[in-house]
C-alpha cells in the first residue's frame, strides 16, 4: 500500500467526505487515522507519524477532545506523559472514512504497474523527507 501517496493524492478528493459529513478538518482526520493505527501515542508521537507541525497537532487534538472523538489519559509507564486514543465516536468515523480513502487510492493507482507505484511511493517519500528537513532547518535558523 502507498499510504503517503494516498495522503497526498487523495486528500483533496475525499476531503469533502470528512469535512462535510463529519465536520472534520484535514489535520483532525490525519490525527484520527494515525491513532486508529497506533493507539496510545502522545501528541508528539502523532506529530512524528503525521509529519505535521506540533501546533497543528495540538489544535487538532484540542478540537477532537472537545468533540469527544478522542480520549486523553495518563501513560501507565510514565505518569508525566499523556496518551491519546480514539473514543467509540472517533473509531466509528475512522471505520466509515478509511474504506473510502483506500478505495480512492486503489482507483487512482490502478493505471500504474506495481513497479511504478513503488517508484512513486519512493519519490514521494524522498520529497516529504526533504520538505521536513527544510522546514526543520528554517525553524532552527529563526530561533
Amino acid at each position: 500500500s502507498c499510504w503517503s501517496c494516498s495522503g497526498l493524492l487523495a486528500r483533496g478528493a475525499i476531503a469533502d467526505v470528512y469535512e462535510q459529513r463529519f465536520k472534520l478538518s484535514i489535520p483532525e482526520w490525519r490525527v484520527i487515522a494515525v491513532l486508529a493505527r497506533h493507539p496510545g501515542l502522545s501528541a508528539a508521537g502523532v506529530a512524528a507519524h503525521t509529519r505535521m507541525d506540533a501546533v497543528a497537532v495540538s489544535r487538532a487534538v484540542t478540537r477532537l477532545l472537545r468533540a469527544g472523538r478522542i480520549r486523553r489519559s495518563i501513560a501507565a509507564e510514565d505518569r508525566r506523559r499523556s496518551v491519546l486514543r480514539l473514543s467509540a465516536s472517533g473509531d466509528a468515523v475512522y471505520r466509515e472514512i478509511a474504506p473510502v480513502a483506500l478505495h480512492y487510492e486503489r482507483s487512482l493507482l490502478e493505471g500504474l504497474a506495481a513497479a511504478e507505484v513503488g517508484q512513486l511511493d519512493s519519490i514521494l517519500g524522498k520529497l516529504l523527507a526533504r520538505a521536513q528537513s527544510l522546514a526543520e532547518s528554517a525553524r532552527t535558523r529563526t530561533k
